[in-house]
Order: C-alpha cells, then structure tokens, then sequence
C-alpha cells in the first residue's frame, strides 16, 4: 500500500479535530496550551504533505518544493516563541491566584 497525500491530510484533519476538542472541553490552562500546539503540529503535516505531494513549478525547479518545510520551520519558531510567554503568563498568573484553572482566573474581575 502506497501513502498518499489523502492519507496525510485524513491523519492531520483528526490530529487538529483532537486538539481543537482539547482547546474547546478542557479547563485547565497548561492543557489547552497543548492543544493550541497539537493543532500547530497539524498544520505542520499538511504544509509538509503539500509541498511533497504536489507538482513543482518549472520556475521553482531549484528550490525543489521545499516551500512547506521552511513554512513548517517558521510554525514550529513561532509555536515556541507561544510557549514560552504562555507558560510565563501562566505562571505569573499562578503565584498571583494559586490556580491555572479557566474558570477560576477572571484577571478582569474587581
């Protein structure tokens, strides 16, 4: 059997399906910060299978096709720039309230 770029779209589209359900259901703020980034890594398979899977222009013949992974690089350096002031947003909010619970942080609260 042969991988196909319907194969990497099916397991990206239920990769971002699965960490759009964690965005949407969870409470906690450390996980829904895992969720963001499990749709970021989603994304990072599509632009990856697109630019494997699909033809190359004849004026791009010397760069190969490799517009999906310097794309997919760019959403992982900013994926990590997210995660690092979110986890220091976090914990600032944590020694402030002693929780990291979206129901319980109402920063906008007298």
């Amino acid at each position: 059997m042969t991988i196909t770029l319907t194969h990497f779209l099916v397991l990206s589209g239920i990769i971002f399906s699965i960490g759009l359900f964690g965005v949407l259901a969870k409470r906690n703020v450390v996980s829904i910060l895992m969720s963001i980034e499990m749709m970021f890594n989603a994304v990072n398979i599509t632009l990856v299978a697109f630019s494997r899977y699909l033809p190359v222009p004849a004026s791009n013949s010397a760069a190969r096709g490799l517009n999906g992974q310097v794309f997919a690089l760019f959403i992982i350096a900013v994926a990590a720039a997210e995660a690092a002031v979110a986890l220091a947003i976090i914990l600032a909010v944590y020694r402030g309230r002693r929780t990291v619970s979206v129901e319980d942080v109402n920063l906008m609260k007298w």
